[in-house]
């Protein structure tokens, strides 16, 4: 029954997609809709949903290139649905809309009775005309997540092929706006719902403050303030994730039995890896293939940032670091190894310098930067040097005069938050909702970065976007909710 419902939303809505002689913002339909698969990064699962292909013009330039834009769509199981969909912007910047989707389809699925689940791949990002910065002939490109001397490398011979197909100071926060109205208004929906993560909740907040009568009420997971600079707060803010995370190990009987003091160690193992990078042999986890892992203290660093992302992952770091502490780097080395590429595949480079070259590398000058307080951090000053450097050859592109306003709006807004964020701490939802009239702020004590993955997050949201009044809003089953355990063992949690 599943593929005959999804035939026949094909046809009831194929007069949402009939291109018109004029769509807002030169947008044209090039594929209508067709019934297609979204697959997950692992390529495990599949997503049954209709997929079409939208026309635009890279630049307002006269004479502009025109590129491809992918939107997907997931159909409402009710077939009395409501007219306005939910819209997911994702993170990066440089994550598509898609396949960020297929890792959290599972908390769309009661908001998704209802709605549909609109998933329109930013420009640059996903199958929308991506700017991907593959090593060259195909190398390893593990290194230039860890290694800021490899990271610029990869920039400069991304720039070099990147810009002799692409305008590349076009694929901004400002062009991202312009093209969502562009298809909104091509596909013909009145109002749109927008779920938006990390730096979506940039594009979410200059979406409604250009086109307030298009959205209907927005969620901001890890909410990034339209005045904040991403980047130069970067390091300490990891920090005080990474140390969240060891305070509540020494808060559990088991870890603090098990691995004694976190931070200590964690030090410790930094000035080893300083001193002596360790060369690590182990089975890829991916393919069981051996492969070889240069492990030294940018290494380190990749794990622990992202490790403090997700809070299953954050169970793991005490278990991991300390085997490396006692000499076997196997296990951290293989998450280095996992972590590495899952964000390498999830992440377009060429889109996420664009909009950070344009955006927020200008703008560091007028941040006051302590470098005492950042070299003290285990990410230390690296990537807050690197990137202006790569940004010197990097285009800057258009940016509304406005994009750094706070933004004055009366749309239902909630603001979700995790309280060991290492990247978007809850003070930047709060300095959000300074200037939202109709918002609430939920932050969730030792919860990481994004909250999509926490047990009963899928019901607050459909509750919210079924009625979006954030003071009636229940969200008291986020109170019940547990942290995963911390792993003793490589065998997993004590019992």
């Amino acid at each position: 029954m599943r593929t005959i419902c999804t035939t026949l939303f094909l046809c009831a809505s194929l007069w949402l997609v009939t291109p018109t002689a004029s769509a807002a913002g030169g947008a044209q339909l090039a594929k209508p809709f067709a019934a297609c698969r979204l697959t997950d990064p692992m390529r495990l699962s599949s997503i049954e949903a209709e997929c079409a292909e939208i026309s635009i013009p890279e630049s307002a330039k006269p004479g502009s290139r025109r590129i491809m834009l992918s939107v997907a769509r997931v159909p409402a199981i009710n077939q009395r649905k409501q007219s306005d969909p939910i819209v997911l912007l994702a993170g990066g910047p440089g994550q598509g809309a898609q396949l960020a989707y297929t890792t959290q389809s599972f908390a769309f699925a009661r908001a998704g009775r209802q709605r549909d689940i609109l998933l329109l791949d930013q420009r640059g990002t996903g199958r929308s005309n991506p700017l991907i910065c593959d090593a060259e002939n195909g190398a390893d490109r593990s290194g230039s997540m860890s290694d800021s001397a490899a990271f610029l490398r990869l920039g400069e011979d991304c720039f070099k092929r990147l810009s002799a197909r692409h305008d590349l100071g076009e694929y901004t926060t400002s062009r991202a706006v312009a093209d969502l109205e562009a298809v909104r208004a091509l596909l013909g929906y009145d109002s749109l719902n927008l779920y938006a993560g990390s730096y979506g909740t940039r594009v979410a907040q200059h979406y409604a403050r250009r086109y307030p009568s298009r959205v209907r009420s927005m969620v901001l997971d890890g909410v990034v303030a339209s005045p904040t600079v991403l980047g130069p707060t970067m390091a300490t803010d990891a920090q005080r994730a990474l140390d969240g995370i060891w305070q509540r190990c020494a808060a559990d009987a088991a870890c603090r039995t098990a691995f004694g003091d976190m931070a200590a160690k964690t030090r410790e193992l930094r000035t080893r890896l300083q001193r002596s990078p360790q060369n690590v042999q182990v089975a890829h986890p991916r393919t069981a293939v051996m492969a070889s892992v240069e492990f030294g203290v940018e290494q380190l660093a990749i794990v622990l940032r992202f490790g403090s992302y997700e809070a299953h992952f954050a169970a793991m770091l005490p278990l991991v670091v300390s085997e490396a502490a006692r000499g076997d780097y196997r296990p951290i080395a293989t998450l280095f190894l996992l972590t590495s590429e899952n964000v390498q595949e999830m992440l377009a480079l060429g889109m996420h310098n664009s909009v950070v070259c344009s955006e927020d590398v200008p703008r560091f000058a007028n941040v006051s930067v302590d470098r005492a307080a950042l070299t003290s951090t285990y990410l230390g000053t690296g990537f807050v040097d690197a990137l202006p450097l790569l940004c010197k050859s990097w285009p800057r592109g258009p940016v509304d005069a406005d994009l750094f306003a706070p933004l004055v709006s009366t749309v239902p807004t909630l603001l979700l938050s995790g309280t060991l964020d290492p990247v978007t701490p809850p003070a930047d939802a709060d300095r959000a909702a300074r200037t939202l009239r109709n918002a609430r702020h939920v932050a969730l004590a030792g919860s990481g970065h994004g909250q999509l993955a926490v047990p009963c997050m899928d019901r607050v949201i459909a509750d919210f976007f079924a009625t979006p009044d954030v003071k009636a809003l229940d969200v008291s089953c986020l109170d019940r909710r547990m942290q995963p355990p911390f792993w003793v063992s490589i065998a997993g949690p004590a019992p």
